[in-house]
């Protein structure tokens, strides 16, 4: 694998110190340099601004930022840097948040070894990866009509403020929420209710029923 790319440069964003430094060994061995292992997604920026990065392999669920906003904000300030999102959540909103987010790639945790080191030098080279049961999620997704690119639905509302909807149309709670997208509490509760004012629904409920009828929140 040491032919494939330059050394390669990789950053370790998972909050289970046990995984982390298995997964760190793992591509040591294979050749790929991993210059920070951090444990959450502020600790994801700040090695990506102070090293050489080629790729961030990030968790989604890590205490205070997690691996959502993390991408989104890699991918704004770091743009040459490619996301590989390995994760044990393989629900579909978690899929298509990270996708949104930039993600070049996502695996489940269960990917072997060598899947995982061949798809950190893929996403490296501007290549897209996808798990075997990911990618059967996104066909789905397109085979249904739910394209990435497809016309968003409440064109009033920000890319923000749709996937609190989304979520809050999935049965989250704020709290829940806020955790999800590496937000606070307070700014859920704001972002709710300009969503209210802007659909326009008087109650939580009725947003619920008008973002489900959109095909939002859907399982």
């Amino acid at each position: 694998m040491n032919g494939d790319l330059p050394a390669l440069r990789v950053v370790v964003a998972d909050d289970h110190p046990v995984f982390r430094d298995g997964l760190a060994m793992i591509l040591r061995e294979r050749g790929i340099e991993v210059v920070a292992e951090v444990s959450d997604g502020q600790g994801a920026l700040e090695a990506a601004a102070a090293h050489q990065v080629d790729v961030v392999l990030m968790d989604l669920t890590m205490p205070g930022l997690g691996g959502i906003e993390a991408t989104r904000q890699l991918v704004a300030g770091h743009p040459a840097v490619a996301v590989l999102v390995l994760t044990m959540s393989e629900d579909d909103d978690s899929l298509f948040a990270a996708l949104r987010a930039g993600a070049h790639g996502y695996l489940l945790k269960e990917a072997a070894a060598d899947d995982i080191a061949r798809a950190v030098v893929t996403v490296a080279r501007g290549e897209t990866v996808l798990g075997a049961r990911v990618s059967t999620r996104v066909l789905d997704a397109v085979r249904g009509g739910r394209l990435l690119g497809a016309p968003a639905p409440f064109p009033r509302l920000t890319e923000r403020e749709r996937e609190v909807l989304e979520l809050v149309a999935r049965g989250y709670q704020n709290v829940r929420v806020a955790q999800y997208l590496g937000l606070s509490e307070k700014t859920v509760r704001n972002h709710v209710s300009v969503i209210l004012a802007k659909l326009p629904a008087a109650t939580r409920a009725e947003a619920v029923a008008l973002a489900r009828d959109e095909g939002l929140g859907a399982q």
